[in-house]
């Protein structure tokens, strides 16, 4: 059973957890349960998608229980401007939570235009010299520590917990910025640091990318109602985070950060 976080005769939203596929893909042929369909099942209703989470990350996934709704749902969470180019205040805010290599400043904004990354299955007949798309990423440090376990060369490792706040939404958008700072999210195994996902996978059993979609701001499609949802970052996540030493209480500092 997915755990829900809100359901009306509208819409629903689940607690994706990390290794579930949104809807069946090319990409994992081999792949049998979906969000999409999982949901469907659990509560006997057909949801249509309004936006996706890479397999790997967990947390809020909102589906829609109408076509119509699904329409204007989309129309909040489509690819606009920065918000200072913008007349209009966003109605869409998403903030993930993600564990990163290194110590990251307290803030920062990542202005860095990224291609589109194609999948050579999936992607055979997309343009392939699409230039550069306008991506930034606004980042929050809410704690940073360091274990005396030896990785590479050094003989102890640092970490951040940071909260990331995509202000464009580019594919893979918050894992290619943490790589291009230098500060890869720890799990990764596409854009992340191969040395630390090894050590995090012998000493913790990590299995999983430290990735989630922890809160999405919204408005409600009929009634306007500024709908704000927020998911666990999970067991596995919670204990790594124990083991590191970090035992900060994470929804206290993202509403003293908000």
């Amino acid at each position: 059973m997915l755990p829900i976080l809100y359901q009306d005769e509208y819409i629903v939203a689940i607690d994706k957890p990390s290794g579930l596929l949104v809807h069946r893909s090319m990409i994992d042929k081999r792949e049998t349960r979906f969000a999409l369909q999982m949901t469907r099942d659990q509560i006997g209703q057909y949801v249509y998608p309004v936006h996706r989470l890479d397999k790997p990350t967990s947390g809020v996934l909102l589906m829609a229980l109408s076509s119509e709704i699904a329409t204007k749902l989309t129309e909040q969470f489509s690819r606009k401007p920065p918000v200072q180019k913008q007349s209009a205040q966003k109605k869409v805010s998403k903030k993930y939570i993600a564990l990163v290599r290194g110590y990251t400043s307290e803030e920062g904004t990542i202005d860095y235009a990224l291609k589109e990354e194609l999948d050579k299955m999936t992607d055979k007949k997309a343009q392939q010299d699409k230039p550069a798309q306008e991506a930034i990423t606004h980042y929050k440090t809410l704690w940073q520590g360091e274990v005396a376990i030896p990785v590479g060369r050094y003989p102890t490792a640092r970490y951040s917990l940071v909260a990331l706040t995509p202000e464009t939404g580019r594919k893979h958008q918050l894992r290619r910025h943490m790589k291009h700072i230098f500060h890869p999210i720890v799990g990764d195994t596409t854009h992340g640091d191969g040395k630390h996902n090894t050590m995090f996978r012998e000493q913790f059993g990590l299995s999983r990318l430290l990735l989630v979609a922890k809160e999405l701001t919204f408005e409600h499609p009929v009634t306007s109602e500024a709908i704000k949802l927020s998911a666990s970052v999970g067991k596995e996540f919670e204990r790594v985070l124990a083991g590191l030493g970090c035992s900060v209480n994470l929804e206290r500092i993202l509403n003293q950060k908000s």
